[in-house]
């Protein structure tokens, strides 16, 4: 089987820090590849994974952009998919497309018609905000999708649930072989930005006597001198960016730099540090979140998760055993001084079920049903 594995422009495959998709998608290739699977990998020019073969229509990863205004980063998706329409036009040739991209995927694909092969896209995101394109898009049983949890499908709009095939949940990655002690700070994983919480982190942090540490990055920025720096610069882009604007008004006057810090955005050894030596990832999330890579990276290294019960988190912390959840931030500090009575053994049994070879069997049997299906 030849699959064109489409990742996207914004980040590379593995990501250096942030990127949950992209984590997803450099966990599923190795498990494909060993189950015979010839992958080709559409991505930036920057990603290192192995793949068999590779299309790079943009040499630098956008993350950093993503969040301009529409005029400014419209043609960035579409670039990636130029590159991939030209590859196939050019005689590439592949059984079945696994597309990430989010909209523009299956809309270019669509157009296409029987000249691109079959495609199966995974929904990585919030669909509500797509409401317009979901509400009306016909795949024409050629382009067909994946959902990455139960709640996710449950909020789909009717025209997309008939044209999803089945809910793959996501896998935890592999851990790398540290050696760390463990200590008494709660975790945030995640971009810094409203929809996942961080000052109501700081917050329910202080309230418990808790110390914090916030890893991820701020409009894609990594590192907090760099961000200061261009901040202090004027960099026109960074002061009018959401994100940026909700860092320095809601989350930064929070902060104390010693009990209570960001520490940037952190990948591979430095992230495998901070997630296994915490006490505990909090999630406080006001988005009901469909996949959480971030959850399952924590249980699957015994960390238990104290978060909101929005979107995929109920069915991934088991309340009392693996973790905590709750609405208000009184709730979730008061959590936090029960940490003691959740065991590390619990959190890792629970995880089990999430590894990268059940996702990729998954997906297997996904691509052998749309290949029968589109003959």
């Amino acid at each position: 089987m030849r699959i064109l594995v489409n990742a996207g422009p914004w980040l590379p495959v593995p990501p250096s820090g942030y990127g949950g998709i992209e984590t997803v998608i450099a966990t599923l290739i190795p498990e494909l590849r060993r189950a015979g699977v010839h992958v080709t990998l559409a991505t930036v020019g920057t990603s290192t994974i192995e793949a068999d073969s590779y299309l790079h229509p943009l040499a630098e990863p956008q993350f950093a952009s993503i969040a301009r205004p529409y005029n400014q980063v419209s043609g960035i998706a579409h670039a990636q998919m130029q590159g991939i329409v030209q590859a196939i036009s050019d005689g590439g040739s592949w059984d079945l497309v696994h597309d990430h991209l989010e909209v523009v995927g299956p809309a270019v694909f669509a157009a296409m018609g029987t000249a691109a092969p079959p495609v199966l896209q995974t929904l990585h995101w919030d669909l509500a905000k797509h409401g317009a394109f979901y509400e009306a898009f016909d795949g024409r049983g050629r382009i067909r999708f994946a959902a990455v949890s139960q709640s996710q499908l449950d909020r789909a709009p009717e025209a997309l649930r008939r044209q999803i095939v089945g809910v793959v949940p996501l896998a935890a990655p592999p851990a790398l072989e540290v050696r760390v002690d463990k200590a008494d700070h709660a975790l945030v994983l995640a971009r810094i930005t409203r929809d996942k919480g961080q000052d109501a982190a700081v917050r329910i942090c202080r309230q418990a006597g808790v110390p914090l540490v916030l890893a991820g990055p701020v409009a894609g920025i990594d590192d907090p001198a760099e961000l200061d720096r261009r901040l202090a610069a004027g960099d026109a882009h960074l002061t009018s960016h959401p994100d940026v604007i909700y860092f320095q008004d809601e989350v930064r006057p929070l902060l104390d730099g010693h009990r209570h810090r960001w520490i940037g955005g952190v990948g591979g050894e430095a992230k495998e540090r901070v997630l296994r030596s915490a006490r505990v990832l909090l999630a406080p999330n006001r988005w009901a979140e469909p996949g959480a890579t971030g959850v399952l990276e924590a249980l699957s290294r015994g960390v238990p998760v104290v978060g909101t019960p929005l979107g995929v988190l109920p069915s991934l912390v088991q309340h009392g055993r693996t973790g905590f959840l709750a609405a208000g931030e009184p709730e979730l500090a008061g959590f936090l001084q029960k940490l003691d009575s959740i065991r590390a053994e619990d959190c890792i049994e629970a995880a089990s079920v999430w590894t990268p070879e059940a996702m990729a069997a998954s997906y297997l049997r996904l691509y052998d049903q749309i290949l029968q299906e589109t003959q």
